[in-house]
């Protein structure tokens, strides 16, 4: 599962919306997420017209922004069909994280697309805190 509750979905809102805008790209990526995750669109975009803050992008713990990076890259793989787009998107979302954007070719090469391949998860927890940009 992507996301388990609306806080998470709302927080990646924040985080999309946090440079100032929500992108046409960023908003199909959210719903998206959300649609396969059972959320419906209405929703979404009721949470985006009226968001609830959620607390600063920076004071998520490592583990959070490691988690939304890691279900970020899956999203992108899930359709067996990467573009240049979906690559730029995430490492935007991977910046708004606080991670250089690099993190998501070297996460990405060991992610699959098959749900029943499973990844090296603390491997690429490891990986991830070498991209950390504010290590506060």
């Amino acid at each position: 599962m992507i996301f388990s509750n609306e806080k998470q979905l709302r927080i990646l809102i924040e985080i999309a919306k946090s440079d100032g805008e929500l992108h046409p790209d960023e908003l199909s990526l959210i719903l998206r997420i959300a649609e396969g995750n059972g959320i419906d669109h209405d929703t979404v975009k009721n949470y985006i017209a009226e968001p609830k803050p959620s607390g600063k992008l920076e004071a998520l713990t490592f583990d959070q922004k490691f988690e939304y990076l890691y279900n970020i890259i899956l999203l992108m793989k899930a359709d067996r069909r990467i573009t240049f787009k979906e690559i730029k998107h995430c490492q935007n979302i991977a910046k708004k994280l606080g991670f250089n954007p690099t993190v998501v070719s070297e996460l990405s090469a060991h992610v699959y697309s098959d749900p029943s391949i499973s990844a090296d998860i603390n491997m690429l927890h490891n990986k991830a805190k070498k991209y950390l940009v504010n290590k506060a």
